[in-house]
């Protein structure tokens, strides 16, 4: 990966916070030209520095209020048990992502539910279902604090914080 100028960090910036932005406004906002902020952007697409662009909906407006986290732990951690959960989880329409954890659980669940019998519907539907599996705890959330896809301060100068 090569070293990001200072123009790679600000376009880096301001297409998290606004990726709807046109090339001349983004432009001016770092200072480049729409053209070369067009290459360097797609420069950045093409090194997987960005990834993709994506839709924040509104859950409660679309009558899914319901945040759960979801704990799962396997019967086992072997290859064939993970290859079998990851491919049937990927299935679940309710889950928002799932990540392979350290520690006592081995997978970290969001679903998003309409409310909790929505919920108890997708647990006996969907995740009771999933193989290999020997515990689900859920735990809902109780209100978004925080809901970002890149953390800030990885664009800051190494020790500064904002």
């Amino acid at each position: 990966m090569r070293t990001l100028d200072r123009s790679d960090i600000l376009l880096l910036r301001e297409v998290t916070s606004n990726a709807r932005c046109s090339h001349v406004e983004l432009a001016e906002r770092v200072g480049l030209s729409s053209t070369a902020c067009a290459r360097r952007l797609a420069a950045l697409e093409e090194e997987g520095l960005i990834e993709g662009y994506q839709a924040v909906l509104g859950l409660k407006a679309l009558g899914l209020g319901t945040t759960v986290i979801v704990r799962i732990t396997l019967e086992s951690q072997s290859e064939d048990a993970l290859e079998t959960f990851e491919r049937a989880v990927v299935k679940c329409p309710s889950v928002v992502r799932c990540l392979l954890m350290s520690g006592s659980d081995d997978y970290l669940l969001t679903v998003i539910a309409r409310d909790i019998e929505d919920f108890e519907r997708i647990h006996t539907s969907q995740l009771s279902r999933l193989p290999r599996v020997s515990r689900i705890q859920s735990s809902f959330a109780i209100r978004n604090v925080v809901n970002r896809s890149f953390p800030p301060a990885a664009l800051l100068p190494s020790g500064k914080a904002r």
